[in-house]
Formats: C-alpha cells, sequence, structure tokens
C-alpha cells in the first residue's frame, strides 16, 4: 500500500480487443502525435523513463517509449483545448504488453480502453463527448504494474478545436518572508502555461511554476499572481501581505474553527491552521493537557463537561487562546469489541513520503482501526518480520518510542484497535517452508508484544501468494507459501485467543478475480497469482474479524452480472463487495464454490485521496455505494444479490493522506457511518 502499487490487470491470459484499421479522421487537435518531436507537448510521470525512440514505430521516425517502475504506471498525458457538448474519437498504436488509452476530464463519462500487444503494434480507439460546460481534456497513455516497457504512436484526437481562452484564475497564494526574501507559492492553473507576480500592484517577475522568491527590499509588501497561456491573462488572484526584514516572525495568530466530538469516552478536536505555526497548545478547564504538531488532537478526559481551547505556537511565542468548545462524556470507554460501523486507516508508521508523518498521540479520534505500516520481513523467503519506526532524518517530527508506546495505549484506553500490518509493496513475503513459518510466528509475536498490538493486518501483495499447478481445491490447498500462511495465523489465533484482531488487504486481483480464474488454469497459461488470497480467506474465516479488499489500483473485474467494472464508480463497489456477501463459484466451476461471507466481517477499501491510489471515488460515490448495499437504495445498474445492512465499515489508504487532504475521507465517511447507526 506504500503508494500503492497497481494490482496485476484482470487476467494475464487476456487481451484487450484488437481494432481494425479506421478511416482517415477528419481532424487531429492532439499535439505532437506522433513524438516527432520528442515529448514536446506531453508531460510522463517522473519515473517512467519516457522517451521518443526510433525504434519500434508505428509511423514516421519516433514512438514514445515508457516503463512501468513500482507504482508508476508510466502514465503519459496532453491537455487539449476543446468544445462543449462534442463528439470526439480517440486512438493510438500501442504495443506492450497492457497498455491503456483513456481520456479524463470530459465532463461525462471518462473513456478508458485496453490491449495485450507484446510483440507488435495494434490500434486503441474509444470516443466520447464532453460535458456542456468542459473546454478542455486531457488524453492518456499507460502501461500496467509489473508488465514492462511499452511503446505509443500515431495518436489521433479527432473533433472540433476548441476556443482559445485565458487560464482560470490562481487560488491558494500564500507568502512568507525572512530577513531579505519574500517566498510566495499557489495552486497551478488549469491550462496555465506561466505566472506574473505583481507586487504592490507593478508586474515584478513570471514563474513557469507555482512558486517565486524575490528580496524586494524591507516592509511589508502586498502581492498578487495571475495566469497566462497564448490566449491571454487571468484576472489578478487575491492579495497576500508578507513582511521583509524581521529577524524573527513574530507570534502565529489566534487558531479558529476549534470544534469538538465525543466518542464513547474520547474527545477529538480539530481547529483551522495558523499562519506561522509550528505547533499548538491544547487546553481543558484553563489547564495545559497536551501538544499537537498538526490540527487535531486525542484524548479521554473522564465523565463531565469540559471546556476546551488552542493556542498557535513559534519559535516567537505564543498566540492568544482560541474561543472554547464544550464536550460532554458519558460513556466509559467501548468494550474489547469494534463498533457496528468502523473506519479502518493506514498509518505510515516506518517511512515518510509526500504525506507527511503523523505521530500516533496526533491519529484523530475517526478512526476504529489503526494499522501500523509496515512490518517488512529481512528477505522474501525468511518469514522474519521486522518493524522500526521512521528514522529521525526521515521523518525529523518522529516521537520517541517511548512516547509511540503512549501513543498507542492512549487510542486502546479510547477502544481502538492497534495492528502490525505486514507487507505493503515492499514487503514481499513467501512463506515457502516449514522454517519461515515458524519464524514468523515467532517474529511477529515479538512486535505485538513488544508494542502491546491488538493484532494483525496481512497486506501481502506482488509475488507473496500464488497456487501451484493443480492445487484448485478451496478447503484443500497443497502450495506451501499458502499452506503455511495458513497454519501460521492459526498458531497466532490460538496464542492470543480471542481478543487477536485479524484483518486482510488483499487487492481485487488476489480474490474477485476468482470468479473467471484460480491460479494458473487448467493449461497453466494463467498468472498463478490469480485469486491466490481465497484458500488463505477460506481457512480463516471462522477467525477473520475483517477483510476489506483494495478497491483501487486494479484492472477491470467481472461481476456476478458476467460484466466488467471499472474502478472509481460506486458500481464497482458495489460489485466488488457483493462478490464477498453473496459467494461465487470458483473460475465458474459450481463444485468448488467461495462462500459469502458474514456481513460483519466485510468493509470497502479505497483510497483517501486521489494522490493516495489510483480509482480514487469520490465522497458521494463511496456513500451511494454504501447505500445500495446497506439499504437497497441509490443502486446503479449493477443490482447486489441481497441487502447488507451489517456491512462493517469502510478501509483507506491512508490516514496520512487523509490529513494531507483535510481529512475529507475520515470526517465525511465518519458522520455518515454514525448516522447509519
Amino acid at each position: 500500500m506504500r503508494f500503492r502499487k497497481l494490482a496485476a490487470i484482470a487476467v494475464l491470459a487476456l487481451g484487450g480487443t484488437m481494432l481494425a484499421a479506421s478511416p482517415a479522421h477528419a481532424a487531429n487537435i492532439a499535439a505532437n502525435p506522433g513524438f516527432e518531436n520528442g515529448l514536446t507537448g506531453w508531460t510522463c510521470t517522473a519515473s517512467s523513463g519516457a522517451a521518443a525512440v526510433s525504434s519500434p514505430v508505428h509511423g514516421g521516425t519516433k514512438a514514445l517509449q515508457a516503463t512501468p517502475a513500482g507504482n508508476d504506471t508510466a502514465r503519459c498525458q496532453q491537455t487539449v483545448s476543446v468544445r462543449p457538448s462534442s463528439a470526439y474519437t480517440l486512438s493510438a498504436w500501442v504495443r506492450g504488453g497492457y497498455v491503456f488509452l483513456g481520456a479524463t476530464g470530459t465532463g461525462g463519462t471518462d473513456p478508458s480502453t485496453w490491449v495485450s500487444s507484446p510483440s507488435s503494434y495494434a490500434q486503441l480507439s474509444t470516443s466520447f463527448t464532453t460535458g456542456a460546460a468542459t473546454t478542455s481534456v486531457t488524453i492518456y497513455v499507460n502501461g500496467w504494474y509489473g508488465q514492462g516497457t511499452y511503446q505509443a504512436d500515431d495518436f489521433v484526437l479527432d473533433g472540433q478545436p476548441g476556443q482559445g481562452q485565458p487560464p482560470a484564475t490562481p487560488t491558494g497564494l500564500t507568502g512568507t518572508g525572512n530577513v531579505t526574501t519574500a517566498s510566495l507559492s499557489w495552486s497551478a492553473s488549469s491550462g496555465a502555461t506561466g505566472y506574473n507576480v505583481y507586487r504592490n500592484g507593478t508586474k515584478v517577475g513570471t514563474a513557469t511554476g507555482t512558486a517565486f522568491s524575490e528580496a524586494p527590499g524591507a516592509g511589508t509588501h502586498s502581492y498578487q499572481v495571475s495566469a497566462t497561456n497564448a490566449s491571454g491573462e487571468s484576472a489578478k488572484s487575491g492579495a497576500v501581505s508578507v513582511t521583509v526584514g524581521n529577524d524573527q516572525p513574530p507570534p502565529p495568530p489566534v487558531p479558529s474553527g476549534l470544534a469538538a466530538t465525543v466518542s464513547g469516552a474520547g474527545v477529538s478536536l480539530s481547529w483551522s491552521a495558523s499562519s506561522g505555526a509550528t505547533g499548538y497548545n491544547v487546553y481543558r478547564n484553563g489547564t495545559k493537557v497536551g501538544t499537537a504538531t498538526g490540527t487535531a488532537f486525542s484524548e479521554a478526559p473522564g465523565a463531565g463537561t469540559h471546556s476546551y481551547q488552542v493556542s498557535a505556537t513559534n519559535a516567537s511565542g505564543e498566540s492568544a487562546k482560541s474561543g472554547a468548545v464544550s464536550a460532554t462524556v458519558t460513556n466509559t470507554p467501548p468494550p474489547g469489541g469494534l463498533p457496528k460501523r468502523v473506519l479502518v486507516g493506514y498509518l505510515h508508521a516506518s517511512f515518510a513520503n509526500g504525506s507527511g508523518y503523523i505521530r500516533m498521540a496526533d491519529v484523530p479520534n475517526e478512526w476504529n482501526v489503526i494499522n501500523l505500516s509496515f512490518g517488512e520481513p529481512t528477505s522474501v523467503t525468511s518469514g522474519d518480520i521486522r518493524f522500526t519506526q521512521c528514522p529521525v532524518a526521515e521523518c525529523p517530527n518522529v516521537e520517541s518510542e517511548a512516547e509511540f508506546i503512549a501513543g498507542i495505549r492512549a487510542k486502546q484506553a479510547l477502544g481502538k484497535k492497534v495492528l502490525i500490518s505486514i507487507g505493503g509493496q515492499n514487503g514481499q513475503v513467501q512463506l515457502s517452508t516449514t522454517a519461515a513459518r515458524d519464524k514468523f510466528v515467532q517474529s511477529v509475536s515479538a512486535i505485538i508484544d513488544k508494542y502491546g498490538l491488538d493484532g494483525l493486518d496481512i497486506d501481502f501483495e506482488g509475488h507473496s501468494l500464488y497456487l501451484d499447478s493443480g492445487d484448485t481445491n478451496l478447503s484443500a490447498p497443497t502450495t506451501p507459501v499458502i499452506v503455511n500462511l495458513i497454519s501460521a495465523l492459526k498458531t497466532l489465533k490460538a496464542r492470543y485467543g480471542a481478543r487477536f484482531v485479524l484483518t486482510m488487504a488483499p487487492e481485487t486481483f488476489f480474490v474477485q478475480l476468482g470468479y473467471q480464474f484460480y491460479g494458473p488454469g487448467p493449461n497453466g497459461s494463467a498468472d498463478r497469482r490469480a485469486a491466490s488470497y481465497l484458500p488463505v480467506i477460506h481457512a480463516m474465516r471462522d477467525d477473520l474479524t475483517l477483510l476489506h479488499v483494495q478497491d483501487y489500483n486494479s484492472g477491470p473485474i467481472t461481476g456476478l452480472d458476467n460484466q466488467y467494472h471499472t474502478m472509481g464508480t460506486h458500481d464497482f463497489h458495489v460489485a466488488m463487495t457483493d462478490m464477498l456477501l453473496a459467494g461465487f463459484p470458483i473460475a465458474g466451476n459450481p463444485a468448488n464454490v467461495f462462500p459469502a461471507l458474514r456481513q460483519e466481517q466485510v468493509a470497502i477499501g479505497l483510497p483517501a485521496a486521489a494522490y493516495a491510489g489510483n480509482g480514487f471515488t469520490t465522497v458521494a460515490e463511496v456513500q451511494k455505494a454504501f447505500d445500495c448495499l446497506a439499504k437497497g437504495t441509490n443502486c446503479g445498474p449493477y443490482r447486489p444479490r441481497g441487502v447488507y445492512p451489517n456491512l462493517r465499515g469502510l478501509m483507506t489508504w491512508s490516514i496520512n493522506w487523509d490529513k494531507y487532504n483535510a481529512f475529507e475521507f475520515s470526517r465525511s465517511h465518519r458522520a455518515y457511518l454514525d448516522a447509519l447507526g
């Protein structure tokens, strides 16, 4: 799940539809469609190694070549000006294991198509109609995880060209000043090729990116920015003031927006960030009771009505206290089990990335299950799992081990469950021997005991699990990596007893794909990893607390309606969840059925934000899916086989990305799940 890698495509033995050559197009509004001018006009992901190559090409002298790596599918894209309410056809010639072609931002249904053609070029084609307010779309091509280098050539976007227009006014302008320098940053404007920077109403510079610095002289200056492209300049943004010439910034302003939420015995506070603040002090009934580096704080203050305030701090001092909010606690901490509706989140505890590090004590109260990410093996086949906190060099705000453990205890006192998650993108775990199995049990137990954890999350990905040829009986698997994992999990469950929480987070490739394919198949041509989680889930179903399949980073998957479903919409979540709650024949064999799981064992897995995983689904679409499954309302084209009022909740990658996205996932879905009862 670390920058979640893309799940293997729906069927490694199945190719997309190859299209016959189409007639000449009336127009092609794509820029540099044959890459004769290198990558001009195209933007490719950072680790794709994208380049214009001379061979193999489909037409002309150049073609695009890019290589997926890790979580990067090697996407290349360009934004094209279009007309509203107009029809367009998109095509390209591609070559590679799995290559995708599509468009986003169409204002309607965003099209996507794919093909597997590793040895020769094949043409992909799709079409769309723009929305009534759509003036630009983004066309793209990308490969797929683990499928190697691909080539693409001779793109055609056939349709009416758009009318040129200036970009939107930039938003989010912020500025800071020090002794000599004013530094500005802002959010990118769609369609902008550059920006003009104004100080006190006069243009003082330009930028191609979304940042600018200068030395304007001592004083307080007013800055604005505008966006430009070939069609003109936008209006100026709102102004920000930046003071230059002070050795030290003033204390930050008083925090605003303080709010309190009570859950059981816990109180969760949140507030808006104060400009220039490096930390916050939290006061209960006038006495300082804690600090926070972010804009959230949780505690269990005991029964009664409590008054809370916060102040902001930096090197120059402390602001005044905010206005007070009251929180009345009447409940004791929840019992040992989980509530009816749960939110499960992964916490980046051993590494840093672009979302930022969160201390255990600062995890918001909305989360019921916190999965520490990740425990990883010393080698793929050792079974020796190790967990270490993020190093200071990588996470400057990491807490001490004692503080980390104290944070875990505080969450557990509020009824939260804290688990160690094993695996992730980098943690390949193959228990191919009984020695590795036994080491797995010993080392995982050591982690659980050291930190006083509530259980274990299995997030095996990549090549950790697979099925040997001939291993087709769901109830009696024979592949060592499967058999040994089941044995290890049963041993851990027996060691810790009823309190042991066991969750799993497989990708759709390892579960729902089993409706079509199971292991290498009768002729050995399919991917041996296909649906390889199923025997583990089945063997542990009586001890499994939660299964939250990752409904993202997935290729198209066939549902029980025998139709392909594509991630990112409520229909995909309904179809994938229905398979778990209704059961399904494996590889179409009615004599080998994966039985339905209990409703309370199943949660839906989602990325917390668009940048957290491929297949992000909006809050509204997620809640439509939950309505359809739990209440039988708000359903789309796919109709589930039943109504599942006890569907348990939602999982996300990750708590860190949720914070980065202003807590949209946890706050929106916590309120929704609580309202369901």
